[in-house]
């Protein structure tokens, strides 16, 4: 056997969690590879966070993630925390600032998160190969594992499967993680496309379009999901915060109920705008909280239309309160992997070590990070959930 092909710790992706578990493991002593199919390591960090990296949020917990094994990440979470990735970054000389909610995002670049993880690799040891796809990986008859790649085979002790996703396919995603799993008999949950802009049908895009650009406050509920955070309107459906989180609840055919006062009580707002501004229309009236236009539109939209204040009755008050405060929105669909910032879904956590993420029946073989059946909140958890995990593997790999 070829030494220069043999390694400890083979990582397969040059992500966020790939390359955290490459420096963590190299950092221990091991011989580490990670193997990247792309040209250059961390090409999803270097677009997060409008090009600043919304690299963790000071409170992340739990509760931020879904997973069909709601348990699955609270240890890895629990160990490797949000003020431990801080004192990294500031180890590193990284300016960052608390933008909004604990979300924290570099003052500078995201390309200084990247350069932080190469360092950290660089410091341990660790030999990184980018431009080297994936073909298959399986196990070598003499023990450990082969990774066949179109430069030549690799073998290694162990293998971390750290691929992502399938969300934005342009950044190079693909789904060989998952068939990496399958093909070592472990399970994978249905994937679909989360934290993603809502689209509407053809036949409402017209309504939609004439208010593309506009933002505005709302509170977002489906399912188990209820978020307060800004909504945007685009030409093809609704976007902004609110809408990307509510996206990882909704399935086909669901509807969202928005409340376009974001909690405020409407009953109460009403009743006041009514007693000063009585001959002030609804559209007005609701132009003084919400974009002139969308007021407008609400307005021609609600069972009321936009009467005068003093015109609505015992009838038609309360209806126009249930309108403004659980307004029914039922997208057509979302946009799918194109534009979506997470999968949802994966490798089943059921079928994997909590604490080391090592599939529990294939000695040596870990997944980490996106691949894995657990989804953060937007606003820096997914970053920690790569971290953690990471983390958490590259201690014992």
């Amino acid at each position: 056997m070829n030494d220069k092909r043999s390694t400890d710790v083979i990582v397969l992706g040059g992500g966020a969690a790939g390359l955290m578990c490459a420096a963590v493991a190299g950092a221990r002593g091991r011989r580490v590879t990670v193997v990247e199919g792309s040209k250059r390591c961390g090409k999803k960090i270097l677009m997060s966070g409008g090009g600043r990296c919304n690299f963790t949020n000071l409170y992340c917990a739990p509760e931020n993630f879904l997973s069909a094994n709601p348990h699955f990440c609270k240890s890895a979470l629990a160990r490797y925390t949000p003020a431990d990735f801080v004192a990294l970054v500031e180890a590193h000389g990284i300016a960052y600032h608390e933008k909004e909610r604990g979300q924290l995002f570099c003052n500078e670049s995201s390309k200084q998160i990247v350069a932080m993880l190469l360092d950290e690799c660089a410091a341990a040891g660790v030999d990184i190969r980018v431009n080297t796809p994936i073909e298959q990986v399986r196990r070598d008859a003499q023990g450990g594992f082969i990774v066949d790649t179109p430069a030549g085979p690799l073998h290694g002790e162990s293998v971390v499967v750290a691929t992502g996703g399938l969300s934005i396919p342009k950044m190079g995603a693909s789904g060989i993680g998952y068939r990496i799993a399958r093909d070592f008999g472990l399970p994978v949950r249905a994937t679909r496309a989360g934290l993603v802009p809502f689209t509407v049908d053809a036949s409402a895009r017209a309504a939609f379009a004439e208010l593309s650009g506009i933002a505005t406050q709302v509170e977002a509920g489906c399912n188990d999901g209820l978020f307060e955070a800004g909504l945007l309107f685009t030409h093809r459906g609704l976007s902004g915060p609110a809408m990307l989180q509510i996206s990882s609840y909704w399935q086909p055919g669901d509807t969202i109920v928005i409340d376009w006062f974001a909690g405020t009580d409407v009953g109460d707002w009403l009743e006041n705008e009514r007693a000063a501004r009585p001959n002030a229309r609804l559209a007005s009236a609701l132009a003084t909280r919400l974009p002139r236009r969308l007021a407008n539109w609400l307005a021609e939209r609600c069972a009321s239309g936009n009467k005068r204040l003093k015109q609505l009755d015992a009838t038609t008050t309360p209806v126009l309160v249930d309108q403004l405060s659980a307004w029914p929105f039922t997208p057509a669909d979302t946009e799918g992997y194109r534009t979506a910032e997470v999968t949802l879904g994966g490798v089943d956590t059921h079928a994997l070590s909590s604490a080391t993420l090592a599939a529990k029946d294939v000695d040596g073989l870990y997944f980490i990070g996106e691949v894995v059946d657990v989804t953060g909140h937007l606003g820096g958890h997914n970053f920690q959930w790569a971290w953690a995990c990471a983390q958490a593997a590259g201690e014992v790999v």
